[in-house]
């Protein structure tokens, strides 16, 4: 939302009727979020007297079938993960923080769910809960575990080289896929958080189609999984990331 007043329909989960577009109803989880780049410098033009935290939605809302109800379970830039009864017009099942949050902090790109949890990845730029990665379980909101940020792949910690997870992840049996602003890809076993497999796409590649190549932040869209092969984007130069331009495809020995 970047001017007031503000609609009921910011930084909200909304519900829309299938057959008619109209919107159904519209769950409001951070009120007064106003807020404009650059309004958090002193004297900045034309912007709010009273200017929000950014906590808009990143993530797509999931849709889960628990105890034979439904959910809608959400993770949001404030840090804060969702789960909504959308049979009770978005009323608030449970809550669970997994970062401090802020304007690239909390929970961006996107989560993923199993049948018993959902997994919420922590971006929070440099802070101390950046690159963390929590499994909630999806029929009470408790914590399974939380896996520890990460050594980084690609040198000193700073900015473009911060543990950070802003990629969605994506969820296979048995296994998390990630992949994280240091350029390493990831994956976590979905009993534990332990590290199953991990892979440095920091370097230069030689590509199918012959063009220069290199990996570097990886962010935006998450692994996709099919036909026994995992492929990856890595590069992302945008939200403090560091540029490249590869497309990895990884199989079976």
């Amino acid at each position: 939302m970047y001017t007031e007043p503000q609609e009921k329909t910011s930084d909200a989960v909304i519900a829309f009727t299938l057959a008619t577009g109209q919107i159904a109803w519209t769950a409001q989880l951070t009120p007064k979020d106003v807020f404009v780049v650059g309004c958090n410098q002193p004297n900045a033009p034309n912007c709010s007297d009273d200017t929000g935290p950014d906590f808009d939605f990143g993530n797509s809302p999931i849709l889960a079938r628990v105890g034979g109800r439904d959910l809608i379970v959400i993770g949001q830039k404030s840090g804060v993960g969702w789960a909504l009864d959308p049979d009770t017009r978005g009323q608030v099942v449970w809550q669970y923080r997994a970062g401090d949050g802020s304007a690239l902090g909390g929970m961006e790109f996107g989560s993923s769910a199993d049948p018993e949890n959902i997994y919420f990845p922590v971006a929070d730029g440099n802070g101390v809960h950046a690159g963390e990665l929590h499994a909630v379980r999806l029929s009470t909101g408790e914590r399974v575990w939380v896996a520890p940020p990460q050594p980084v792949k690609c040198g000193a910690r700073g900015r473009g080289c911060t543990p950070a997870i802003l990629a969605a992840i994506s969820a296979m049996p048995g296994a998390l896929l990630v992949g994280a602003n240091d350029g390493g890809v990831r994956a976590y076993s979905t009993k534990d958080g332990s590290i199953l497999w991990e892979f440095d796409t920091n370097r230069e590649f030689a590509t199918v189609n012959g063009v220069p190549a290199k990996g570097a932040s990886i962010s935006g869209s998450g692994p996709a999984v099919g036909g026994g092969m995992v492929f990856v984007n890595s590069g992302y130069g945008s939200l403090g990331g560091r540029p490249g331009n590869v497309l990895l495809a990884f199989g079976p020995e």
